[in-house]
């Protein structure tokens, strides 16, 4: 029997394009982090706010070069209202580390701020809501580099039905009407490399390319 594939109802397509309007309405508001924070937390756009425990909006510095975007908070996330502070939290730590950063030098948020529960995948109505603000946050932060963290941020971000390990492995680009151009290449999600470790070779000359290019622009600046 052929299955044919679930497409939205008009009904549903007309209210996710109102809700992406509402809140891309909001978000344009913001004029700064703070103010994107508190806008944000106060959207009830999106149904992760009831069950969510935390507003997990960013860590780090809001002035980095670097920006890290993921998916969505998960459980140790979603208790400390803080992004990637879990196992993968951690392994991302480390991947930093091995290119001489740290948390104080890079800035990290998810496409969503509410933990789905379960941790299961977004859904297109979820992210939906959440990418006008997060691409506001991208214009407020002005990152020399951004870095998708995974399929679903990669996706979200680039517009692209590609999955991760097509997007992975080379430089693309990343804008919108209000901000210029940014060198974006997005990279393995730790969760996933926690699951299948053959791929942090792969992922480790993305970050020794990623560190090559905010070493040649901070040099290019001086």
């Amino acid at each position: 029997t052929l299955v044919r594939p679930s497409v939205p109802s008009p009904a549903k397509l007309v209210a996710r394009d109102a809700l992406e309007a509402t809140a891309r309405e909001l978000a344009l508001s913001a004029t700064s982090v703070e103010d994107l924070a508190r806008t944000f937390a106060a959207f009830d756009g999106c149904d992760l706010k009831v069950t969510a425990k935390n507003f997990v909006f960013a860590d780090g510095n809001p002035n980095a070069r670097l920006m890290f975007i993921g998916e969505a908070p998960g459980a140790e996330e979603d208790r400390q209202g803080l992004p990637f502070v879990g196992p993968a939290g951690r392994l991302l730590d480390l991947m930093l580390a091995a290119i001489g950063l740290d948390r104080s030098e890079v800035y990290i948020t998810n496409i969503l701020p509410w933990r789905p529960p379960g941790n299961r995948n977004p859904t297109d109505t979820e992210i939906t809501a959440c990418l006008p603000f997060i691409e506001r946050h991208i214009e407020l932060v002005r990152p020399q580099i951004l870095i998708p963290v995974g399929g679903t941020a990669a996706k979200a971000l680039l517009n692209t039905r590609e999955g991760i390990v097509k997007l992975r492995g080379r430089w693309m680009t990343y804008a919108t009407p209000r901000m210029d151009v940014v060198p974006t290449r997005a990279i393995f999600h730790p969760a996933y490399l926690l699951r299948s470790p053959a791929q942090k070779r792969d992922t480790w000359r993305d970050l020794v390319a990623i560190r090559r290019r905010l070493d040649e622009d901070g040099n290019a600046a001086t």
